[in-house]
């Protein structure tokens, strides 16, 4: 898992998600430092695609579809679209043109949620987005266990990372 050696530097954020510097991904959850990311709702044929996480924080968990951070590349930082789409391919081996429709934002919220299987926070101003693919994807096993395709009402029978609550009440 080179990406998890990765140093990948995050926007350091204010509870009104003013980007006030730059701070390491590992330190950033390590010492629960408010930062921004994005979780990304994948549907196909009216279901949701639940991702069985992968992962360093929240391992086993599962997700609405896909989480992730806007990292800084050559100093800037990057769009949520370019997020997104860098991670599409990462973790799910595709590209913009497996999506039926342009990616919907819609909200963003605050939330902390210590994991207690490990030294991780995630302190973040999160930012959703949601999309329709045309075909199930194939999950990169470096990011997850599998998935599922579910409806939303079944997502509750799952172990979900702690801020699929508050997405799920936005759906």
């Amino acid at each position: 898992m080179d990406y998890y050696k990765k140093e990948l530097f995050l926007a350091e954020v204010d509870k009104d998600d003013n980007v006030i510097g730059k701070i390491e991904r590992w330190k950033a959850h390590k010492e629960a430092v408010l930062h921004r990311g994005f979780t990304t709702i994948l549907t196909h044929q009216n279901k949701i695609v639940l991702q069985h996480r992968k992962h360093l924080a929240f391992d086993g968990y599962f997700d609405l579809t896909f989480s992730s951070h806007q990292i800084y590349i050559n100093e800037k930082l990057q769009t949520d679209l370019e997020a997104i789409n860098d991670t599409l391919k990462r973790e799910w081996n595709i590209d913009k043109t497996g999506l039926v429709s342009e990616l919907k934002f819609l909200d963003k919220f605050y939330y902390k949620a210590k994991d207690s299987n490990s030294i991780f926070t995630e302190h973040e101003i999160d930012y959703i987005y949601i999309t329709e693919l045309k075909n199930l994807p194939t999950p990169n096993p470096d990011f997850a266990y599998g998935f599922e395709l579910v409806n939303k009402l079944q997502i509750k029978n799952f172990k979900t990372a702690p801020w699929v609550k508050e997405i799920i009440k936005m759906i």
